[in-house]
């Protein structure tokens, strides 16, 4: 047998292990003398069985572990030469160990991958309710706007644009009945930093009198710019200042936006 069949013929292995027969061994041990390729292919695999006899128990008995790590030098006491084993279970034993671990190790990369699936699927599966969620809201919304534009009950006050603005407008509806108050200021600009939109009720005899009935906060965040505020009574006329964050006491007429009477 040539070195590269001896190299590709598994026997190496055998060797190191120690299961070939007393024939074999001598043979090999001989030619490992002699053939520096063979020797250093013996070495590779001495190293390589340690390394995995640190990792998984029993792959080797104690005797061959022993052996190996004298041939490399990491023992220095003196080894008792045992005569080699005829039987292969040890090795077969081996083989059993490596594709075990393997299959462990596929099942936990397979588990880890399921893991992140169920992780994924929870994160979609919550960001959907929380899309459900945001659609019935505006749905509410939409309905509660269609029936506040919709109830006849309702009276319609629509307010003009004043010297502040001459182009804004607001429409206010009314249920004096219920006395509930609805604002559409889609027709206002945007307020500027720091202001916000105040609404009056007022009465106008005997003398003008402005009562707060809210404030339109959030205005940018209101997509459909319907607000609803505080209720009120005998109003004849409603108007719309734009007054400093928090609002004020009293309407500051110089910031008087829109008005309408009853």
């Amino acid at each position: 047998m040539s070195t590269t069949e001896l190299l590709n013929s598994g026997d190496l292995e055998l060797y190191v292990f120690g299961i070939l027969n007393e024939s074999e061994t001598n043979q090999i041990a001989e030619l490992s003398i002699k053939d520096k390729d063979i020797k250093k292919e013996i070495i590779s695999i001495e190293h390589s069985v340690l390394a995995l006899s640190s990792s998984f128990s029993p792959i080797i008995s104690s005797d061959v572990y022993e052996k190996i790590k004298y041939n490399l030098g990491l023992k220095k006491r003196k080894v008792i030469k045992m005569k080699p084993k005829n039987n292969k279970s040890q090795y077969i034993g081996w083989a059993a160990s490596v594709a075990l671990l393997v299959g462990i190790g596929f099942q936990y990369s397979k588990l880890n991958v399921t893991k992140n699936q169920i992780k994924t699927i929870e994160v979609q599966k919550s960001k959907l309710e929380e899309s459900v969620v945001d659609l019935e809201l505006k749905n509410k919304e939409t309905q509660t706007i269609l029936g506040v534009v919709r109830d006849e009950t309702n009276t319609v006050v629509s307010l003009g644009g004043q010297a502040a603005a001459p182009t804004a407008k607001a429409k206010i509806y009314w249920n004096k009945q219920t006395q509930v108050v609805y604002v559409d200021a889609s027709g206002l600009p945007k307020p500027p930093e720091g202001k916000v939109y105040q609404i009056w009720s007022l009465k106008l005899q005997p003398q003008l009198t402005p009562t707060s009935i809210g404030l339109l906060s959030n205005f940018q965040a209101n997509e459909s710019k319907i607000f609803a505020v505080d209720k009120t009574s005998g109003a004849e006329a409603f108007g719309i200042t734009l007054e400093p964050a928090g609002g004020s006491k009293s309407p500051t007429m110089e910031q008087l936006y829109t008005l309408g009477k009853v």
